[in-house]
């Protein structure tokens, strides 16, 4: 009983400290880490672990560890911030593997990628023939950038000197069967004219609805609860 309170509350501690540290640090998606990101979070992730299970051994170095770790992070993060040679020495630089259409085979063998590796991410990409790509950069995330030749872009309205109307973003108006009555009152709306909206769509009340948008144009997307798929489609998917 008094082991399970120990770990109990060294799993606060540690989760607190590493919800404080993570704050402190900043947020980049998993895509955007590089290798080092990539290191020092397992390391801080199990040293939070140990200060947690090890009942062998008190709470207070692995903490001091912890600590020790996140400003060491955080002094790298600001010198990568201040100092360019600092960033590329622990990140490294984008490198160009392809250019007009052809292989970088050097540039390959540096950073030690086989032609099979970048040809699957070039399918990822959609791409099936190299001669279409203008470059493609490997970025210090693993990322491949790729740009197209011109001629083989998508067309976009803009090419053909097509007008379309500004969308902007889409406003949350019932999020989880309740209404953001901020978002109500900044398009002058109130919930007598979204009770009706959502009765056109066939729901009787808010709680009825799982998620329901309006963008800059006054297009709406509504989503209810009881959604299901067919099952003939269903078997098609299997």
């Amino acid at each position: 009983m008094i082991e399970t309170l120990v770990v109990v509350v060294r799993s606060i501690i540690a989760f607190i400290s590493l919800l404080i540290f993570a704050r402190i640090l900043g947020k980049q998606q998993i895509s955007q880490l590089s290798f080092f990101d990539y290191i020092t979070g397992i390391t801080i992730g199990s040293i939070a672990a140990t200060l947690t299970t090890d009942l062998t051994s008190r709470a207070w170095p692995h903490w001091v560890g912890l600590l020790t770790w996140t400003i060491l992070v955080f002094i790298f993060q600001w010198s990568v911030l201040k100092g360019r040679t600092i960033a590329k020495y622990i990140d490294g630089e984008p490198a160009v593997v392809i250019m007009n259409g052809k292989i970088m085979e050097e540039t390959l063998k540096k950073i030690k990628y086989r032609a099979s590796d970048l040809l699957k991410l070039l399918r990822e990409k959609q791409i099936f023939d190299i001669s279409e790509v203008e470059y493609a950069v490997f970025e210090t995330s693993g990322e491949l950038s790729i740009l197209k030749k011109s001629e083989y872009q998508p067309l976009t309205p803009k090419d053909i000197g097509l007008l379309t109307p500004y969308k902007g973003m889409s406003k949350e108006l019932i999020y989880d069967g309740k209404v953001m009555e901020q978002n109500l009152l900044y398009i002058d709306k109130d919930k007598d004219w979204l009770l009706n909206q959502i009765r056109a769509y066939g729901f009787g009340a808010f709680e009825e609805v799982f998620l329901a948008l309006i963008d800059e144009t006054g297009n709406m997307f509504i989503d209810g609860y009881k959604d299901s798929i067919d099952p003939k489609e269903q078997k098609s998917l299997e």
